[in-house]
């Protein structure tokens, strides 16, 4: 049977990079020894009070509708926490809580963007900015940040990018696959770009909270960006709530309405329960966003010492997230070849970057 053209623009490389790890994770679920390196997804736990919020309010019989955007004390909570970081003054009315920061990624560049309209993504991203991106039936154009400039972002190639055609720069800090945390002067430039030619930013800042070196800063807090920019964040990695499915964006009131209306005919709201313990993370005051902060930069620490010491391999020392990025081509293989054979001989699964750009 025919199936529209939608399902050739939601395919392509980035969702063939996952056949790895799918193939591992069936593995570990049939009891096998496997060690799952392929996704951002610890094994830290969920913090008690979080799930004990939850799990009150489903025994309080919070298992109905809530209100699409979210619930008025969630998204306080959220624009609050916002607010204090970035030293922007956020309102409720600024966000939207969807499932989790990717959904907020997909709803965000179908209400910025559509057929005839370009998206810039700077490479190396996240593999699921592609489809995202295509899915809006905008055309995705791809700038190069090379490992020879440390993938740093380079604004001047950003620039040349631009057509008039653009509508949108998608930036994420810290960056995954690299663990690239954008400084101010880099997001300035970045800014300045968008403003001269009228272009929105999707910035997505899901690893916020893991900065290991400096502090994050959002673009949307620089001078002229508030009204331009859409912020993507959730509580999975600074949590450990990655399949709690709670994350949100932040940007202008008018846009959160449109994405409102997305919502209603694509989530209907999340769950209540779910809500309630969103409230919770962001409010009971754990000190746990700190120690998963420190128990990761002592990870980053230990892997890329013990992966500098072998010889034909480079590794980065990534100033956030959770993701540490090797240069393999020094030992003769693919990224493909090297991430089957480790997976073959012990039975550990990585990501092949090649997917990411």
């Amino acid at each position: 049977m025919r199936l529209s053209g939608f399902v050739e623009r939601i395919g392509g490389e980035g969702v063939a990079a996952w056949d790895l790890h799918t193939k591992g994770m069936a593995a570990a679920r049939a009891g096998e020894d496997v060690i799952v390196l392929s996704v951002g997804d610890s094994e830290l736990a969920t913090p008690a009070p979080v799930t004990e919020a939850a799990v009150e309010a489903l025994h309080g019989g919070d298992t109905h509708y809530t209100p699409v955007e979210g619930r008025p004390e969630l998204r306080r909570a959220i624009a609050e926490r916002f607010a204090a970081g970035s030293g922007l003054a956020t309102g409720p009315g600024n966000v939207i809580v969807l499932a989790g920061a990717q959904n907020a990624l997909f709803a965000s560049l179908l209400c910025l963007a559509g057929p005839g309209d370009e998206v810039i993504a700077l490479e190396p991203m996240y593999v699921t900015y592609e489809a995202s991106i295509r899915a809006s039936g905008a055309e995705l154009v791809r700038v190069a940040q090379p490992a020879a400039g440390g993938f740093r972002p380079d604004p001047a190639a950003i620039e040349r990018a631009v057509t008039p055609r653009t509508r949108v720069i998608c930036i994420t800090t810290p960056n995954n696959p690299t663990g690239v945390a954008m400084i101010r002067d880099e997001l300035e430039a970045i800014a300045g770009i968008a403003k001269r030619h009228d272009l929105w930013v999707v910035s997505d800042e899901v690893y916020a909270d893991l900065v290991f070196d400096g502090s994050h800063v959002s673009i949307a807090a620089l001078p002229g960006m508030a009204e331009r920019t859409v912020t993507l964040s959730s509580l999975s990695k600074s949590h450990a709530m990655t399949g709690w499915r709670t994350g949100w964006a932040i940007g202008p009131e008018a846009l959160i309405g449109h994405m409102g209306n997305l919502s209603l005919c694509m989530l209907y709201g999340l769950p209540g329960f779910v809500q309630a313990a969103g409230v919770a993370a962001l409010t009971v005051g754990l000190p746990h966003i700190e120690e998963i902060r420190n128990v990761f930069r002592r990870r980053r620490d230990l892997a890329h010492g013990l992966l500098s010491r072998i010889d034909g391999l480079e590794a980065d020392r990534p100033a956030g997230g959770m993701f540490l990025m090797a240069d393999i081509r020094g030992l003769g293989m693919t990224g493909a070849a090297f991430a089957e054979a480790l997976y073959e001989a012990e039975r550990v699964t990585v990501l092949d970057a090649t997917a990411f750009g």
